[in-house]
């Protein structure tokens, strides 16, 4: 549900520093452009000086109109999460402390595209495998983990909790016993619904909501070895992984939209509701703080556990205080989505 406003209702919009936000916009556009709703809006951006933020300010509001984001049920607040692009250490060959794989896509799983039977389902897609003439439900984490899924090994790393937080996080930097670092990317999920490890502990009684973080759950963890894997089992989607060049390390990862995600300007949304790529207004507060966060940023990536209309996951880049800060972040948030104006007067 979207409600238009106007600039002046957006917090903070007369004090974030566009010339941040403007290179993740102009990607957005290189996969917007052909669309005709954003063909004008993205070639007139090709004109404006980057360098100019007054100028970028006062492009945004020729060419856009904020719309408040609400819930179905009205709500016009939801939950900021925040995600990063994770390092571990691994090997081409298992051995040592090298003991976990991460997986590439397997031959027996099947994607089916819903729409193309069911014209109303369309964006809809059923992953599982043939028994059969049949398509069943795909093996679930505690099943591939007890099975393995042989010869589709992508690489061995060293820790199996890591690796569970490298599959939410989507994507990552592996960096190999020769010295060389290679990116692994998001390449299909086994299809069972994504659930929240944190969120369970908070139900057993195991953590309160506010223990409930990365860095607490990997407490836990460490308290509790022995039911490690009972945990990780909650959660029964697996992800697969693709390995990736690392030509620039200082390019972030590819999201969803194709493109690569810029740090702190960034941000995972629901396609359902949202329009992936499009510029959105973020006003929310620090990770576990109450210090204003207002700024522009992208909806260039999806993820499993990202669902809603006010619901967001803010990417914080690579290395140094990301993964701590995206560990932290779970707070209330407000977003105000940017669409193209019909007309321009």
């Amino acid at each position: 549900m979207f409600t238009p406003v106007d600039f002046t209702a957006l917090p903070g919009w007369q004090s974030d520093d566009l010339r941040q936000a403007w290179p993740a916009f102009r990607a957005s556009c290189r996969a917007l452009a052909a669309k005709p709703d954003w063909n004008s809006a993205c070639a007139a951006a090709r004109g404006v000086d980057a360098t100019d933020g007054a100028a970028l300010r006062r492009y945004f509001e020729t060419w856009f109109t904020p719309n408040l984001v609400r819930a179905a049920d009205g709500a016009d607040s939801g939950l900021v999460t925040g995600y990063y692009e994770a390092f571990l250490r691994g090997s081409r060959q298992r051995g040592g402390a090298y003991q976990t794989p991460l997986y590439k896509v397997p031959d027996d799983l099947i994607t089916v595209d819903l729409g193309s039977v069911v014209p109303s389902l369309k964006g809809m897609r059923l992953r599982g495998r043939l028994s059969g003439k049949t398509v069943v439900p795909y093996a679930s984490r505690a099943e591939i983990e007890r099975a393995r899924i042989p010869g589709k090994e992508l690489v061995w790393v060293d820790d199996p909790v890591e690796a569970f937080f490298l599959e939410v996080q989507g994507s990552g930097r592996i960096r190999l016993e020769d010295g060389e670092t290679v990116r692994v990317a998001y390449a299909d999920q086994n299809g069972h619904p994504y659930k929240a490890i944190g969120r369970w502990l908070v139900e057993q009684g195991e953590l309160t909501s506010a223990q409930a973080t990365a860095q607490g759950i990997k407490a836990w963890i460490a308290a509790h070895p022995a039911r490690r894997q009972e945990l990780l089992n909650v959660n029964p989607s697996y992800i697969f992984f693709r390995e990736e060049k690392l030509p620039d390390p200082d390019v972030g990862p590819k999201g969803a939209l194709g493109v690569p995600l810029t740090p702190a300007r960034s941000v995972a949304i629901d396609p359902a509701f949202l329009p992936l790529g499009a510029p959105i207004w973020l006003s929310t507060t620090e990770p576990a703080g109450e210090t204003p966060m207002q700024r522009l940023v992208m909806g260039q990536d999806t993820g499993g556990a990202i669902r809603g209309a006010v619901r967001a996951d803010f990417f914080f880049g690579f290395g140094g205080a990301a993964p701590d800060k995206a560990g932290r972040m779970k707070q209330r948030g407000q977003l105000w989505v940017l669409l193209p104006k019909a007309t321009i007067r």
